[in-house]
């Protein structure tokens, strides 16, 4: 067992839900960023108190993820599709190979 597999998702390895969750991330900073709203703004509107925690998400740091009522209320905020934050983070038979070899 190598380091990668040392987590067990079931059918997903840790480095495939890291990327799930990078990407993720990078949408929700790339939309936000993208309407010049602050982190600090973008947290207290959809009912984060921290905006730490907020940039932690965001940033993809400490194990910190957004979660389904999150990315909901980001989505109203920011008035998306709730389909713009999963852009790029479908499942890549390709990127599994890659880390098998």
């Amino acid at each position: 067992m190598n380091d990668k597999d040392e987590k067990n998702f079931g059918n997903a390895s840790g480095d495939e839900i890291s990327r799930f969750y990078g990407n993720l991330s990078r949408n929700v900073r790339n939309l936000r960023e993208s309407r010049g709203i602050s982190q600090l703004d973008l947290a207290l509107e959809i009912g984060i108190k921290s905006v730490a925690f907020y940039s932690n998400c965001e940033c993809n740091r400490y194990g910190k993820h957004f979660n389904l009522e999150h990315i909901y209320k980001l989505s109203k905020a920011l008035q998306v599709p709730l389909a713009e934050f999963f852009k790029d983070c479908e499942y890549d038979k390709n990127a599994d190979d890659e880390f098998e070899a």
